[in-house]
């Protein structure tokens, strides 16, 4: 019989939030570019300075879900496609279709390829970032939001009623390996790691952006060192 590992469980910690900003109704997919945080509200993506929290950029595209970024490109769900955007010009350079046909969620890149959340279908699609083509699916047990990779690590967000959370699972099986709480009534619709320390979650319609901290590796934090810096 296969083993079972324990799920680590425990309560998000934000660090900081961001907004709400003006013509902001809804805050979508989030993804960081090294430098700033750009988030889906709606009819635009804005980009913020996480340092002063200042909007510096916006770009004028059909932004209602995730949102991600692959070094050069932003890629953002419009209802039922996937935009390829020029950040530089705003212009969308290319479209693929969405496996969710309109019911997806989070987005993020990883190692050449796009991963997808299916929002009510509990599911997280790998796709060909070319034509759209579904590479593999994972199954989730819950509902999936936001969606991102970080150290090899497979993370999303979930948001149910009143109950929402940051979930880490097996790329392969889907077994959720670590689990954080939000504070009830706050909840995750975009994540994006910043590659370091801080997972961005969009909150949904309180307009705000929230940094949370991640967790240090189990093992890491048992032998007193090796984890990340915080």
């Amino acid at each position: 019989m296969a083993k079972t590992e324990k799920i680590r469980t425990g309560q998000a910690e934000i660090v900081r939030e961001y907004g709400p900003y003006p013509d902001t109704d809804q805050v979508g997919g989030v993804t960081f570019d090294g430098a700033h945080v750009w988030f889906a509200r709606g009819e635009s993506i804005a980009a913020l300075d996480p340092e002063s929290g200042v909007l510096v950029r916006e770009l004028a595209v059909p932004a209602d879900a995730g949102t991600a970024f692959d070094g050069t490109h932003l890629y953002q769900i419009a209802e039922a496609r996937i935009d390829k955007i020029d950040p530089a010009s705003g212009k969308v350079v290319a479209s693929i279709p969405a496996p969710g046909h309109g019911g997806d969620s989070g987005l993020t890149w990883a190692e050449g390829t796009l991963w997808v959340g299916e929002y009510r279908a509990r599911k997280i699609h790998q796709i060909d970032p070319e034509t759209g083509s579904i590479l593999r699916t994972i199954d989730s047990d819950r509902f999936v939001t936001g969606v991102t990779w970080v150290d090899g690590e497979l993370w999303h967000g979930t948001w149910e009623g009143d109950e929402s959370g940051l979930r880490r699972i097996d790329p392969e099986s889907g077994a959720v390996l670590d689990q954080l709480e939000m504070p009830h009534g706050i909840g995750v619709s975009g994540l994006e790691s910043d590659g370091a320390d801080l997972f961005y979650c969009g909150g949904g319609p309180s307009g705000k952006v929230r940094a949370v901290r991640k967790p240090k590796p189990e093992k890491a934090a048992r032998r007193g060192g090796g984890g990340e810096s915080t």
